[in-house]
């Protein structure tokens, strides 16, 4: 079948979707009302079910008297029980697909229970929405003309009793439908490859020959292959592999740092680039319209939200609220129960509404990933903004970074050490030290209040990292590919250390 024929058969496929999605667009809280009935409803006879005494449950408010909220910790002991082979604990369809994430910070692996039904109506229903609304949003797309170069797992899919675990890109690779893996490159067999390094040459030898169309991955990543098929070939920019290149979906790491290394790699005006927020536990949102910075909240996902305003946040013993109490321009901890048996699970992102008609929002960070050491109160969104604040004004690209507190000692002020590798440093180091501790500043008056006089908080102290140090770092520590990404803000020293040591 001609390749055009193939494009429009798809595209016509995919916009189907677009009535659906209107029909959340158009009634937010009554799907979502209706969500957790039906998960409610589902999971009565469970172990969880019964233990909470799900059959009484009438309302939203019973719901959350009933169900205390609980980070992974909580729930380890019940998802070993299910890789050991027992079923029905706290989801009635059987559980045998398990995603395996160590997270940033914690060495310890996590393994997130992934159920049949959230393949079908999460995962692999938001891989088709995603092309489905930049397909809407592109009449004249030649997507399907080409093929789609996929960047995901750095792990095979592995047995354990009865069960399988593995990186969700591999889990979800495995269960592709026919369509998805004929319009995708490299090949199952390559994708799925486990040794990280092997793995970058095999896809650069299979896509080089394609006719690639658009790429998906998490951005830094996307970012060493791309710099490696130029090295391969010898090409100045990426559209000289690949000309009919058209779009990027990207996400997992903030791409702000990464956009003008982009627009170097490829140089085209009307190059499009579209986010999604997803992570193992589920396929949260997408961006549903081109050049916005906003996310779409998808609600028929099988996952009911629940939101902690951060202001009130303490961990499991918060108090959420629905979606329809949320309010814009107020960060939120993201509470999640879904068609995989998490039951009023605190993920640890934070987001923050910057629409209710309808509902999108912007991540703003991890409730982990912040230094509060101080009363700063810096986060992700406050370093990332000041970040591209201070290239822009000292013409340099930062490619990776850390940042952890110097805490006080005697009678010495604290402080924020840094390290950043550039990949394009700045001419003054001192320069760029000032511009930034500005920024931060301007963005966040408790940062400010503290650094007033050098009282509490001493000018950053930033290290240059040699090229290639936080590779070697992920490498180290058998973190490479994948959805594996270097932490950006730490409460504690360990993990500055341990890189400035690698």
């Amino acid at each position: 079948m001609p390749f055009p024929i193939v494009n429009s058969i798809i595209s016509w496929f995919l916009k189907k979707r677009k009535h659906q999605i209107e029909l959340f667009l158009k009634y937010p809280e009554d799907v979502q009302k209706e969500l957790l009935s039906k998960l409610i409803l589902r999971a009565k006879k469970t172990e969880i079910g019964i233990q909470h005494d799900f059959q009484s449950i009438k309302s939203y408010e019973d719901f959350a008297k009933r169900v205390p909220i609980q980070k992974y910790e909580s729930i380890e002991p019940l998802i070993e029980r299910t890789r050991n082979g027992e079923q029905n604990i706290f989801w009635p369809s059987q559980i045998k697909w398990f995603a395996k994430s160590s997270g940033t910070t914690n060495a310890k692996s996590k393994f997130i229970p992934v159920s049949d039904e959230a393949l079908e109506y999460c995962h692999l229903k938001a891989g088709k929405d995603m092309l489905c609304l930049y397909i809407n949003n592109n009449e004249d797309t030649k997507l399907f003309t080409g093929k789609g170069l996929r960047l995901g797992g750095s792990s095979e899919v592995y047995k354990d009793n009865d069960s399988y675990f593995g990186d969700l890109s591999a889990i979800i690779i495995e269960n592709m439908p026919f369509w998805a893996d004929f319009s995708s490159s490299p090949s199952q067999q390559v994708a799925l490859m486990s040794e990280w390094e092997t793995k970058m040459e095999a896809i650069i030898d299979e896509t080089i020959k394609e006719d690639i169309t658009s790429l998906v991955g998490v951005p830094s990543w996307m970012l060493v292959l791309l710099n490696r098929v130029l090295e391969r070939t010898g090409k100045d920019n990426i559209l000289e592999v690949w000309p009919n290149l058209e779009v990027y979906f990207h996400g997992g790491v903030n791409f702000n740092p990464y956009r003008e290394q982009y627009k170097k790699l490829i140089p085209k005006a009307n190059f499009k680039y579209y986010e999604t927020y997803n992570a193992s536990e589920g396929f949260f949102a997408i961006q549903d319209r081109n050049g916005s910075k906003e996310l779409l909240l998808m609600l028929d996902y099988g996952i009911f939200y629940e939101f902690i305003p951060m202001s009130e946040y303490k961990g499991e013993n918060s108090k959420a609220i629905p979606l329809s109490e949320v309010k814009k321009g107020i960060d939120y901890a993201l509470v999640i129960t879904t068609n995989t048996g998490l039951w009023r699970y605190l993920i640890g992102d934070t987001i923050r509404f910057t629409s209710l008609d309808p509902y999108r929002i912007k991540i703003t960070g991890r409730t982990k990933h912040y230094i509060n050491v101080f009363g700063e109160e810096l986060n992700i969104e406050n370093v990332e903004d000041a970040l591209k604040m201070t290239c822009e004004k000292t013409n340099a690209l930062v490619k990776d970074y850390t940042v952890a507190p110097i805490f006080m000692k005697d009678k010495n002020s604290g402080g924020h050490e840094w390290v950043i590798e550039f990949a394009k440093a700045p001419k003054s180091m001192s320069y760029f030290t000032e511009i930034l501790d500005n920024a931060l500043k301007a963005i966040n008056s408790d940062y400010e209040a503290k650094r007033y006089n050098n009282m509490t908080l001493n000018m950053p102290k930033i290290h240059v990292a040699k090229e290639g140090l936080f590779y070697d770092w992920l490498k180290k520590n058998g973190k490479l590919g994948g959805q594996h990404k270097v932490p950006r803000l730490s409460n504690e020293r360990d993990i500055l250390e341990d890189i400035l040591t690698t």
